[in-house]
């Protein structure tokens, strides 16, 4: 069982920021942290991370919303594409994801699922970023809304087959983006409730008045908001007015520049408030990869300049990682770090009932952890005890 201590360290805490402090890493687990002249002694046989001269030693983030990265996607279905991703997404400094599908013939998603499963139960180890269950994106979504969405996959939502595809990834879809008002009944709202899983309305084309009874049947959760929704209208909030209004309703957001305005960022947080705000990439496969032409659920994906987009001029996804996402909104929120560290890791771990284990950086949790450089860019990455990237290695 190695032990990793980081020593010399600006260590973020939940609620405080440690000066010349040291991070003790067992196994997978964080043993100690303290101030460094408490620090255990360290012997020949451990590994030693000097962090003198780093910004930030903080908690891995957290990304409950991404496709795929560095030429792969989850909907490849593949061991290969899942492992591929996980190890890109600890180079942004994400320790942790939600594996999401897109919209796809109910037979693909059906395998999909099942390789996915086989993955998180039997492959999901130290060294990488960690799959913490799966991000269902449609196909029970609206047509009027399918942003990327491929049309001639989207159907009704059906609680059978949710049920099916549950059983089949073993029980890890832990947050479903569908289209509230296309539920009859709330029969699939009422199946999401009792099973725990996160109900979050995503390209859907309700009226306000709909979303507020969706809200009152349990959704909690919107989807890349102002994004695939019917957006805000003086005579009808809409959906994204909706999320916004309702305090029960924690919403994504990607802070590209691409997706909304930087600025509408001040009028979220300010309805929101931080806690209910949490930061996602939706990435593709095109992630970390030069421009050019990508597939994204069998359609053809241009990139350039930082843009994804369809044919027809839709976005399609994004390829901004969690850290830019993060110096983003520092940027243009002018956000501490604790509230940086808030909206990407502690809101995320909370939302997935996983912060005992994820989202700070605290004695007996994972040894999820980043170290970022002067310049604000990721250093290194540690996934559950193992150091799964380090910048300017041969091969990174």
């Amino acid at each position: 069982m190695e032990n990793i201590f980081l020593l010399n360290a600006t260590i973020v805490l939940e609620n405080t920021l440690l000066q010349q402090g040291f991070v003790h890493i067992k196994g997978d687990k964080i043993e100690s942290v303290g101030d460094m002249e408490n620090c255990p002694s360290v012997s020949v046989d451990d590994r030693i991370i000097d962090c003198a001269g780093k910004q930030y030693v903080m908690p891995g983030m957290i990304d409950i919303h991404v496709h795929g990265a560095a030429g792969f996607d989850f909907m490849d279905g593949s061991q290969e594409a899942f492992e591929g991703i996980a190890l890109a997404l600890a180079k942004e400094g994400t320790t942790s994801f939600l594996a999401t599908t897109i919209t796809n013939p109910i037979e693909h998603t059906t395998g999909t699922l099942k390789n996915l499963e086989l993955y998180y139960t039997q492959e999901n180890g130290p060294g990488a970023a960690e799959m913490l269950g799966i991000h269902l994106e449609g196909p029970f979504i609206n047509k009027q809304q399918k942003g990327a969405q491929p049309e001639s996959a989207i159907i009704p939502p059906n609680v059978e087959l949710f049920k099916e595809w549950q059983v089949l990834s073993g029980n890890s879809i832990k947050v479903i983006t569908f289209a509230p008002e296309l539920d009859a009944h709330f029969e699939l709202l009422a199946e999401l409730k009792e099973t725990g899983v996160i109900a979050s309305m995503g390209h859907t084309d309700a009226s306000y008045d709909e979303v507020l009874t969706a809200v009152q049947h349990g959704v909690s959760h919107a989807t890349h908001l102002f994004n695939g929704m019917k957006g805000m209208h003086h005579r009808d909030p809409g959906v994204a007015g909706g999320a916004l209004i309702q305090d029960d309703v924690h919403v994504e957001i990607i802070p590209d520049g691409i997706h909304f305005h930087p600025d509408l960022l001040k009028m979220i947080v300010r309805m929101k408030g931080l806690e209910k705000v949490l930061v996602i990439t939706d990435g593709m496969r095109a992630k970390g990869m030069p421009d050019g032409e990508y597939d994204l659920g069998g359609q053809q994906v241009t990139v350039h300049d930082g843009k994804c987009l369809l044919a027809n001029g839709s976005l399609a996804g994004s390829i901004v990682t969690m850290n830019q996402a993060r110096v983003n909104l520092a940027k243009w929120l002018n956000l501490s770090i604790h509230e940086q560290l808030q909206i990407t890791s502690i809101n995320q771990a909370k939302r997935l009932g996983q912060f005992d284990r994820k989202g700070s950086i605290q004695a007996g949790k994972d040894a999820d952890i980043v170290v970022i450089g002067q310049d604000g860019v990721i250093e290194l990455t540690i996934c559950r005890g193992t150091v799964a990237y380090e910048r300017n290695v041969v091969g990174d």
